[in-house]
């Protein structure tokens, strides 16, 4: 049940060794054939030189790659100063998200930067680019969690669309009802490009609870509660865990996502178990 738009998520490394692992990393994932990389963007900017970096290291290796771009704190000069060096390099797509406030800003900050919303930004690009960028953006099925409601935040979705977006990527989740009512809600708003769901492997237990604390990903009650049961057990949990989500990506894909966003925290062992089950 091979997805047609799968497509795989990294961090730009801040080692030499880090460097290393993911240039194997890579190479192992590489060979499942996705259709592009995507590399992450700091808070303001600030891993933009590791971002550019990235990508065109997985260029020069011959596959297609995404940097993330944010706006909040960002200037649109200095956005402008990006775009354009993107452009030199020959990259085509982006990702373009609002982001967060660099460490040390307030509430005054980001009401006071240049850009507050998304869709700011993906107008900015198509206003200094044109259609040289296939941009997605991103999705949020169980609700960003500073959106005041649900209907609010598919609001603040469709005017990323309407401002020019391509597609977008979710942010991940265990819950495939809440993506199917999104794209309801969604095409209810005339939306009508691809949503292609978010897939964060489980591996570790309270690393998931954090990211899931931080971004507002509900955890279902029965898989915390199997995941806090295994306590230390490792083995237990990467074997649960591989269990549930292939079973979400089979349930997706079924009915009828577009294809799957691996969201790999620069590790392959779990990507590569589950893409291997659904293909077999």
């Amino acid at each position: 049940m091979k997805p047609h738009n799968f497509s795989i998520e990294f961090f730009p490394p801040k080692t030499p060794e880090g460097v290393e692992k993911l240039r194997i990393t890579r190479a192992r994932l590489a060979e499942l054939g996705p259709k592009y990389f995507s590399v992450t963007f700091g808070a303001g900017g600030s891993t933009q030189q590791g971002t550019l970096d990235t990508v065109l290291e997985i260029m020069g290796e011959g596959h297609a790659a995404a940097p993330h771009l944010s706006c909040l704190g960002s200037s649109r000069a200095a956005l402008r100063d990006i775009l354009n060096e993107y452009k030199s390099h020959g990259i085509t797509r982006l990702v373009a998200l609002r982001g967060d406030l660099p460490s040390g800003y307030g509430a005054m900050d980001a009401a006071s930067s240049e850009f507050r919303y998304a869709n700011e930004l993906v107008e900015f690009i198509r206003q200094e680019t044109g259609e040289w960028f296939h941009i997605e953006v991103g999705a949020y099925p169980e609700m960003h969690p500073q959106a005041k409601s649900p209907q609010d935040d598919v609001r603040h979705f469709a005017a990323k669309v309407q401002a020019g977006a391509n597609a977008a990527i979710t942010q991940y989740f265990y819950n495939a009802d809440a993506y199917f009512s999104f794209v309801e809600d969604s095409q209810k708003l005339g939306v009508n490009i691809p949503i292609v769901p978010g897939i964060m492997p489980i591996t570790n237990y309270s690393q998931l609870m954090r990211f899931s604390d931080m971004c507002g990903t509900e955890i279902p009650r029965w898989i915390r509660l199997k995941l806090a049961s295994y306590g230390d057990d490792a083995e237990s949990i990467r074997a649960f865990g591989l269990d549930v989500v292939t079973q979400l990506c089979e349930q997706l894909l079924e009915g009828g996502a577009p294809g799957l966003h691996f969201y790999t925290l620069n590790q392959p062992a779990a990507t590569l178990a589950i893409w291997q089950r659904l293909t077999t």
